[in-house]
């Protein structure tokens, strides 16, 4: 039997980890959570840095699992449960050895179980987290719907148990929606992972029907109503997990499109800190939202993380000393001490009711989910000239591209001039992934960019591909910002009808930064890539 050490005391003896960081790890994690976790979410280490050390100091080898040949007769060994919980894969049988990749291969407690329950003797090897969920999710499921087409169970108990196994899968691969789409012959699942939607697996078409009324059925929807798009919502755990489910259904020619937004309720509240803003950008947008009144915006296309931005702006101004309340479709998070109203325009409560109403509570924050049309505009602008602070969103390409938007909605030139304070646009990318970053020099087409945008660097970084990142060579999501704050005389530039072009080359004299200039100093700093960047600024 290997000898027994603890990780803080590996990670120590390697270098990585001073005494003091495993103490505060250990101080600040959550109650079940294990110390390699902690360090991982503190920064103190990365994934791979993880596995290396343990690799090393333990002797025990490193897989990939993304094209290892698993022998699927292993896997009824270890109960799709236990690999979930534990989060461990059985790889193969050789000669009474049971090979089991683990997360964590210092995990002595689950290593005694599958002994005991197994009647092998275990061999561990390393692989990364994500990793292994994905083979687990790929195999047991695989399994598992023909399993449960052929069993003699109750109709209900196979679709109850792939629901749970599809939100299973969403919530550990931090999907952020997932889509079940017929086709002719079968159902394809697939999720939205960092913003890209990949193909996980196909479910038999029989199970089609009865899995769409489950879905429907927790989302307290209409059942019988197949030829209609319907809207629900779903407050459930997943695993341990609290999470507040969107569900959609969309009639199509092959049966109905569902698709299931995940909103993970423990990483709903960011704090600003954590928005990535340039330090510029931080300041200028904390100027405007503690500011006593005036309309700041947020606009950007579906998806920009607008609404994470509205929420840790209003999170920061939630005192007992303001009166704040919010008019949302739908309210996506729930925050203490803050009065949040749900549209309803079935029974009449639109945006702009919801907001006449509340300008009667003596509010001194308003939030406004949407400008959506010229009544909410307008009662949204007056409310912020009689001395209230009102934030809102807008679909439009940049920030220069919000002012003539609302003098289309048919709004008063000089109302719109003299209630906005500033507009943040801003646009999601993907994050290269730490564990296979590495640095490379430019090509020709990227010095050209940088040059244009004068920004200086002499090499940029891109993620290579690692079990961690499952070979993508990204790995979660920032945001690239651009902060438009209105001054005298760019008011008056909008009132004598000045193009948005002029406006544009003056704020860019007052020294203001563009989608492309932060997005490109975040390039820079080694945080994304140019292919990130240019997918979401138009112009440089």
């Amino acid at each position: 039997m290997m000898k027994r050490k603890r990780l803080g005391d590996l990670l120590q003896e390697a270098g990585l980890v001073t005494e003091e960081q495993v103490v505060e790890a250990l101080e600040n994690k959550k109650d079940d959570q294990k110390l390699g976790d902690a360090l991982l979410d503190h920064g103190f280490i990365t994934e791979q840095q993880l596995i290396e050390v343990l690799e090393f100091q333990l002797g025990i080898p490193h897989v990939s699992l993304y094209r290892y040949p698993i022998e699927e007769n292993v896997l009824g060994f270890v109960t799709k449960e236990m690999a979930q919980k534990n989060i461990l894969m059985p790889l193969k049988l050789q000669d009474n050895t049971l090979t089991i990749a683990m997360r964590d291969p210092m995990d002595y407690f689950a290593i005694d179980d599958l002994e005991i329950g197994t009647g092998f003797s275990i061999s561990p090897v390393i692989a990364a987290k994500d990793d292994i969920l994905y083979a687990i999710n790929k195999y047991y499921f695989k399994n598992g719907s023909e399993m449960l087409l052929d069993s003699n169970e109750e109709a209900e108990a196979p679709v109850i148990r792939m629901l749970d196994q599809l939100l299973n899968t969403g919530v550990q691969l931090k999907a952020s929606d997932i889509h079940i789409d017929p086709q002719e012959a079968n159902v394809q699942v697939r999720y939205r992972i960092d913003g890209r939607l990949q193909t996980e697996k196909m479910i038999p078409k029989q199970m089609q029907n009865s899995l769409t009324a489950r879905i429907k059925i927790l989302a307290d929807m209409n059942i019988t109503q197949t030829r209609l798009p319907q809207d629900g919502r779903i407050k459930t755990l997943v695993g341990s997990t609290p999470v507040d489910l969107r569900i959609s259904c969309l009639p199509t020619v092959h049966g109905e499109k569902v698709v299931i937004r995940i909103l993970d309720l423990n990483n709903a509240l960011m704090d600003l800190s954590d928005l990535h803003f340039s330090v510029q950008n931080r300041q200028k947008y904390q100027d405007l939202i503690t500011q006593p009144s005036g309309l700041v915006l947020l606009t950007g296309p579906t998806g920009s993380g607008k609404t994470s931005t509205l929420y840790a702006s209003v999170n920061r101004l939630n005192s007992e000393n303001v009166n704040i309340i919010t008019v949302e479709d739908p309210v996506e998070y729930q925050m203490e001490g803050i009065n949040q109203v749900q549209v309803n325009s079935k029974i009449g409560l639109t945006f702009a009711e919801g907001l006449r109403s509340i300008l009667r509570q003596d509010p001194n924050i308003i939030m406004v989910g949407e400008i959506r049309d010229q009544e909410t505009a307008e009662i949204a602008i007056r409310a912020s000239l009689t001395g209230h602070l009102v934030f809102s969103t807008l679909h439009t390409n940049s920030a220069v591209e919000s002012i003539p938007r609302l003098i289309d909605m048919g709004i008063e030139p000089y109302l719109v001039v003299s209630s906005l304070s500033g507009i943040v646009a801003q646009r999601l990318v993907r994050k290269i992934c730490l564990d296979c970053r590495t640095e490379r020099g430019l090509t020709e087409m990227e010095r050209e960019i940088f040059e244009k945008s004068g920004v200086e660097v002499g090499h940029v970084y891109h993620g290579q591909g690692c079990s961690v990142c499952h070979q993508t060579g990204y790995r979660g999501r920032l945001a690239v910002h651009e902060v438009l704050v209105l001054d005298e005389e760019m008011k008056s530039m909008l009132l004598n009808n000045q193009s948005t072009a002029a406006i544009r080359n003056y704020a860019k004299g007052q020294g203001m930064d563009f989608l492309i200039q932060d997005g490109l100093e975040k390039v820079k700093s080694g945080l994304t890539t140019i292919d990130e960047i240019m997918q979401v600024s138009i112009s440089v």
